[in-house]
């Protein structure tokens, strides 16, 4: 339970981000847990107006399902770990990153990551709210 503590209180005084991930998106997903696409169910902790589509952004915790993969992993809610996304994020120093797909890793409700290790870059804005996904990454960018 640690972690989920120490990413809500890093949650709340992180940088903006550009929301580009809204609800009934598709992910590619990153971890060798087996999931192959995720869909996003449920942006945990979002807050936003009526009728309006919750959106997440690099580093936020989601609720997915598991759509192609699996049978033991599908039609099941999971939670995840949004770690890359195609709209581009603005960094401190102005620069602004984009990435070729949206990705997410797969963890468990202790926010244990499921997989042993994560495919492809992570977004430094993920890696300093989950140090237990910054250890899996092999390139953070």
């Amino acid at each position: 339970m640690p972690v989920i503590r120490r990413a809500k209180e890093v949650y709340m005084r992180r940088p903006k981000i550009t929301r580009g991930i809204p609800v009934g998106c598709k992910l590619v997903c990153a971890d060798n847990s087996g999931a192959k696409k995720l869909r996003v169910i449920q942006v945990v902790g979002y807050k936003g107006r009526i009728r309006r589509l919750p959106k997440a952004c690099v580093g936020d915790h989601l609720k997915v399902t598991v759509y192609k993969g699996p049978f033991k992993l599908r039609k099941q809610v999971l939670d995840a770990i949004l770690v890359r996304q195609k709209a581009p994020i603005r960094r401190s120093t102005g620069i602004r990153v984009t990435f070729e797909d949206n990705a997410a890793v797969l963890i468990s409700a202790d926010g244990q990551p499921l997989g042993s290790e994560v495919k492809g870059p992570v977004a430094a804005e993920a890696a300093d709210i989950w140090p237990r996904l910054a250890n899996m990454a092999s390139m953070i960018y």
